[in-house]
């Protein structure tokens, strides 16, 4: 039965998985998302109560 024969199967799978994990990645994360963290401030902002004047 040849497809039982591994032997051309198994360098495509070894080099298809070298590409995966050699090549593919670094220009997958080459782009850069548009909406990037900005670092916030680490002091609480101050907060002043609410003057309802129909209360």
């Amino acid at each position: 039965m040849p497809q039982l024969n591994p032997a051309p199967w198994f360098l495509i799978m070894v080099f298809s998985w070298f590409i995966f994990l050699t090549i593919l990645p670094p220009k997958i994360l080459a782009h850069i998302s548009p909406n990037e963290p900005t670092l916030q401030s680490t002091e609480k902002p101050q907060t002043e109560s609410w003057n309802w004047p129909w209360y």
